[in-house]
């Protein structure tokens, strides 16, 4: 194979609700499927929203504040478990021959994680819990670790992905390129300009595609999904204390291992699609491969510990 077609989906999700966004991401990735989409990218926790309110709405990083401890409740009751039965509408359009890559509010015991889920033909899905959450997301999600440090081997080459500011963490990224990617599936919630700089980084220094995946999301989406789980007073009343209007702006992009922007979206929804010509690898790896022929492993080693790290081990 050396023509792969790839869409990302940038839309709003359906925050909180998160049985209602799997049934509007399944619609999503069938119409991109429909339209000769191989692979399919979602941004960020599109499976619950972005927790916005961490940013725009003051006072929620206060200790003990009702409405953040109200949403954070809410999301512990929603969020997705491994190898949850709600998968299914995903699960059956990557069935069909199509990855999926979506971000999550993932459930693990009793803690939050943000993860990014890649649904893959007649395979169980591939999880990526993001390694160090950003700031005031320290408020909500626990921190991954090397156990789901991972690339699915797809026909074409490997499949894997970041989180966000995880781009920065330059170990995360030589860790990555060791595992040799065709396509990154770079998940944030808004491509930014030095998001945009780092999603381009990423695919020059890795010698892949990326896929750089960015939400759209307003207060509006957030009222809406708080709604549909049956509404608290509390955290309706720290929503409603955010800007009102998009806060979550898209412009995602497709890009290629010698940093060229296949394409590019705007700041509202559609799905935005590149064929990606993957013989362009080879020809990129002739001056910069960083795991090979431009490391220098007698100088430099990285070890990284892919145990799971769950704090008791039951003999």
């Amino acid at each position: 194979m050396t023509q792969l077609h790839a869409t990302i989906v940038q839309a709003a999700p359906i925050p909180l609700a998160i049985g209602d966004g799997i049934a509007a991401a399944a619609d999503h990735a069938r119409r991109a499927a429909d339209a000769g989409a191989q692979i399919v990218a979602f941004g960020e926790t599109f499976l619950g929203g972005y927790p916005l309110w961490l940013d725009e709405a003051p006072g929620a990083a206060l200790w003990d504040h009702p409405g953040t401890r109200a949403l954070h409740r809410i999301l512990l009751d929603q969020a997705v478990r491994q190898d949850d039965p709600r998968f299914a509408p995903l699960q059956d359009v990557a069935d069909r021959g199509v990855l999926v890559s979506i971000g999550a509010h993932e459930r693990v015991r009793s803690s939050l994680c943000n993860t990014q889920i890649l649904f893959r033909p007649g395979a169980p899905p591939l999880l990526h819990r993001k390694l160090v959450p950003t700031h005031g997301e320290r408020l909500i999600w626990a921190r991954g670790d090397g156990s789901t440090l991972d690339v699915h081997q797809a026909p074409f080459g490997a499949v894997g992905s970041l989180i966000c500011w995880e781009h920065w963490m330059p170990l995360a990224r030589a860790a990555m390129h060791n595992r040799g990617e065709a396509v990154h599936v770079a998940a944030w919630p808004t491509v930014r300009e030095t998001y945009a700089i780092a999603s381009r980084h990423y695919a020059f220094e890795g010698r892949c595609f990326v896929l750089a995946a960015g939400l759209v999301q307003a207060r509006a989406d957030l009222l809406d999904g708080l709604a549909r789980v049956g509404g608290d007073a509390e955290a309706e009343a720290l929503i409603r204390a955010m800007p009102d209007g998009p806060l979550n702006r898209g412009g995602s992009l497709i890009v290629a291992p010698d940093a060229t922007v296949l394409a590019t979206a705007g700041e509202g929804e559609e799905h935005l699609s590149a064929t990606l010509d993957l013989s362009m690898i080879g020809e990129a790896l002739a001056a910069l491969d960083v795991d090979g022929h431009y490391s220098r492993p007698d100088v430099f080693t990285l070890d990284v510990d892919t145990a799971p790290q769950a704090g008791v081990r039951w003999d």
